[in-house]
Parts: structure tokens; C-alpha cells; sequence
């Protein structure tokens, strides 16, 4: 494990911790808790498989969260309010009069500290204020990355609150495991029978939709495509995971023995393969139609339209606003505990 200065922001020296075990090597800055930086064993040498930038000013002026641990809530909620327990919390909107990702100052967009390391692991912690772009009580999240063999990163959110707030952290890395200006070519199956649809504004509407015979149903393993071959779809989505690994169902202080498989992305091109495991009850799955980074990432490579994609275990998005969705209030005295673990492999 190494630790050096990959810049300053403020006055906070941005740090960035280097794990390695069994031939992979990530990399994470405290900005953020940014993952940066993956690179794997493949069966032609190391590959990378992540999307990156190569300093701290090229992620605060043009990172579309790569990498980040966002939150206090991931994903959107509508009209940046919610009501809970009589009272209504209006948010910091940043995104169309919603709230997107914690706001304009989420945890993706803030600076952690290492309050733990070892030569395989990493840990992370951030101080969220009560009224912290609008949500109540003072809230204490933490973050522990942790590289296994055989090419495996778990990784471990938790969060504790003094007042009864809604929580969902996620991990929001773009993939790509072949290096091509596109995933287009890559194969991808969900573990979803069914999806929350939208608006047009990608708050959700409320209902649970079955995928079965829509251009949303991936799961047997299917290319991506471009939205040409798609009926102009492009993928924003939330998944229902059907977690049909033996667990309990997961709640907010979620364990090891509630991991399930939500989700594989191969590359037949580099003959690698991602297979995620979570013991979150959604996984949103984006496309990256929006991509257009105007710095050149990791290597020099140009991240443009459909150049990664996003697979963000989740609680479901707007959550607060729907009592019908999974549990995602944290009352005082519980732990909030997210495990995600992506397991990367031959083909």
C-alpha cells in the first residue's frame, strides 16, 4: 500500500491510497472517495477497467461523479422535498427543481478522511452536518474499500445519524473492461425481473413495471448496443433486484450473508468479466449516453458518448416520497450498512 498528495483543494491536501493483492492494483482519493483507478489480470496482461481523471481540478470541474460515493441519497428525489414524520425537509435542488445525488454538495463532491489503511484496504470517513443541503441530523458515514484475492474490491458504506434521516450511499464507477471508445459491444445481465420507470424527469413514477418482453430485459446476457438497435432507448433506469441467492431481505444494517448476485458485464474483446454482487434491494444501470469530458482521462483516453457505463447498487430512488419502496430511513441508535463487492474474472 502507498499513500501520497495528488493535489489540494482548499486548504485540504486530496490524498490518494494505493491497494494491490493477487496482481490488481486500485486506487482511491479522499475527494470523494473516489474510486480512480482499477486495473485487473486478464488473460492478455493487466487491464484497466474503470473510468478515471488525472487530477483533483479535473474532478471538480468535470467529473460526472466518477468513481464517487455519493450521497446522503443517491439518485434523484422529486421536487427536492420530503415529508418524514409530519415534518417537510425541502433540499437543495440540482438537477431540474430535483435533488440529485445529495445536491450540489453531496458526499461525491466533498472531501473524506482516511481514518484507516493497510496494504489491502482503505477507510473513509465524512462528517455530514444537520441541514447539510437540507436533510436533518447530524450524520457520520463512512467508507472501507477492501481488495481480495482473486481480483475482488469490496466495498463497505455505513452511516450513523442522531436524528431519523434518509440514506442511500452508493458507489458510482464507470466501467469499461476492453479500453474501446464504447461499451456497446459489451454483454450485460441484470438480475431483475422488474424495473421502476420514470417521468421524463427520471423521478420515478411509482410503479413496478415487469421487464419481460421490453427493450429493458437483460436477464439472459445480451450486448448493449447502441440506441439504435434499441428503439432509441437509453438506459437510466432502476432494476428490482431479485436477489434469489439464499439471505434474508435486506434492510438498512445490511451483512455478508445478504450479498446476491445483481448484476455481470463481460467483454468479450478483453475476455473479462464483472460479476457485482450487493445486498442492496436496486441497481440503477446508465449507459453513459451523456458522457462528454472535456480532459483526457486515464492514459490520455477520451471519455465521450457511451464510453463507460454505471452500475450503482441502490435503495430505489425517491425513496422518501414512496412508503410502498424498500426502507431507507435511518432512525437514530441504527447503522445503515451497504456491501457491494465487485468480483472480476476471466471469461
Amino acid at each position: 500500500m502507498a499513500i501520497q498528495r495528488f493535489g489540494r483543494l482548499g486548504d485540504a491536501d486530496i490524498l490518494e491510497i494505493t491497494l494491490a493483492a493477487g496482481g490488481a492494483e486500485a486506487r482511491v482519493i479522499t475527494y470523494g472517495a473516489v474510486l480512480r483507478d482499477f486495473v485487473v489480470p486478464g488473460p492478455r496482461g493487466p487491464k484497466r477497467v474503470v473510468l478515471g481523471l488525472n487530477g483533483v481540478e479535473d474532478y471538480v470541474a468535470h467529473s460526472p461523479y466518477f468513481g464517487a460515493i455519493v450521497g446522503r441519497y443517491a439518485n434523484r428525489i422529486g421536487g427536492a422535498r420530503f415529508r418524514l414524520d409530519g415534518a417537510s425537509y425541502p433540499l437543495t435542488p440540482n438537477e431540474n427543481g430535483n435533488q440529485l445525488h445529495g445536491g450540489p454538495k453531496g458526499f461525491g463532491r466533498r472531501v473524506w478522511t482516511l481514518i484507516d489503511h493497510s496494504p489491502t484496504s482503505a477507510t473513509l470517513a465524512l462528517v455530514s452536518d444537520d441541514g447539510d443541503m437540507g436533510y436533518p441530523g447530524r450524520l457520520v458515514a463512512t467508507c472501507t474499500y477492501a481488495l481480495w484475492e482473486p481480483a475482488t474490491l469490496r466495498i463497505a458504506l455505513e452511516a450513523v445519524c442522531d436524528h431519523a434521516t434518509p440514506i442511500n450511499l452508493t458507489t458510482h464507477t464507470y466501467y469499461n473492461l476492453d479500453g474501446a471508445p464504447t461499451i456497446f459491444d459489451h454483454t450485460l445481465t441484470i438480475a431483475g425481473d422488474f424495473v421502476t420507470p420514470t417521468d421524463p424527469a427520471l423521478i420515478p413514477t411509482g410503479e413496478i413495471q415487469a421487464v419481460a418482453g421490453t427493450l429493458y430485459d437483460f436477464r439472459q446476457p445480451r450486448p448493449i448496443g447502441p440506441s439504435e438497435q434499441n428503439d432509441g432507448v437509453l438506459f437510466d433506469i432502476n432494476y428490482v433486484l431479485r436477489r434469489d441467492a439464499p439471505h434474508r431481505p435486506a434492510g438498512l444494517d445490511a451483512t455478508e450473508a445478504d450479498l446476491a448476485h445483481a448484476a455481470t458485464l463481460a467483454a468479450p474483446t478483453s475476455g473479462l468479466a464483472l460479476e457485482l454482487w450487493t445486498t442492496e434491494p436496486g441497481l440503477q444501470f446508465y449507459n453513459g449516453h451523456k458522457l462528454n469530458v472535456p480532459v483526457p482521462g486515464l492514459g490520455g483516453a477520451r471519455y465521450g458518448r457511451f464510453g463507460g457505463l454505471a452500475l450503482e447498487p441502490q435503495r430505489f430512488p425517491d425513496g422518501p416520497n414512496r412508503p410502498h419502496f424498500p426502507p431507507c430511513v435511518l432512525e437514530p441508535g441504527q447503522v445503515s450498512r451497504q456491501i457491494s463487492e465487485l468480483r472480476f474474472g476471466v471469461l
